[in-house]
């Protein structure tokens, strides 16, 4: 099977993920919208695809294998040979992208759909592992010269390495600027407002402790009433 099948697929998943988000995010900002649509499909890659290649990675190979996930590993094989054959570096990560961000990004859909408190904590912890494991699959090649990578081949290198891997970048890199952006409004916002709390309470305290009549602080005259020969008194000068 050549390249179209498993281009294909990868298609189809974003198409699904896109359609499930947007439909989850119906109601929403058009910001919440386009997460949404991204952890759907984000979600999808790492259950239906990569969960697919740790199974195969230790029933065998993906190499030895047959189907269509099978052969979306190979085609992306000729790019990173790593994905061809058991790999401890690559399959422990996977593990770890399947597990934990896989779970992760289902949280953050549940989170921003029923507006939970945790929704932002959720989303920098999953962008940083999403960063890290991109991280730590391409880094170790490059210290030993990427033997393992297809540098020669503008589509193996720009699109497979270098497109398809940027967006697993690129994206959690926004979130994160989002999340520190609504993290510093909620900061700011919570501080304002007990600031003004506290202005009132001491406003309170104030009256409480100066009460109507009590010794300097004078009783304001009746509207219409001729001042009090105190009240004379106390406007001349000393």
């Amino acid at each position: 099977m050549g390249a179209g099948g498993p281009l294909l697929l990868c298609a189809s998943l974003l198409l699904a993920g896109c359609a499930l988000g947007l439909r989850l995010g119906r109601g929403r900002g058009a910001a919440d919208r386009a997460v949404l649509a991204w952890l759907c499909y984000d979600a999808l890659v790492h259950l239906a695809l990569e969960g697919p290649f740790v199974y195969l990675s230790f029933a065998g190979s993906v190499a030895d294998s047959e189907g269509l996930i099978a052969s979306l590993w190979k085609e992306y094989g000729k790019a990173d040979a790593r994905w061809l054959y058991f790999d401890p570096t690559i399959v422990s990560l996977e593990v770890l992208t399947v597990v934990l961000d896989g779970s992760l990004a289902l949280v953050l859909v549940y989170a921003i759909v029923t507006e939970k408190y945790y929704r932002h904590f959720i989303q920098v912890t999953l962008c940083v592992c999403e960063l890290y494991g991109g991280w730590m699959t391409f880094v170790p090649d490059w210290l030993v010269g990427s033997p393992n990578l297809n540098t020669d081949d503008w589509l193996y290198f720009g699109v497979y390495l270098v497109f398809f891997n940027s967006v697993w970048v690129l994206i959690p890199g926004l979130l994160l600027c989002q999340s520190w952006v609504e993290l510093k409004t909620m900061h700011y916002g919570r501080s304002s407002s007990r600031k003004k709390l506290q202005g009132r309470l001491r406003g309170q305290r104030v009256r409480s402790e100066c009460p109507e009549g009590a010794p300097g602080r004078r009783a304001p005259s009746p509207r219409g009433s001729a001042p009090t020969a105190t009240e004379l008194t106390a406007t001349l000068p000393r």
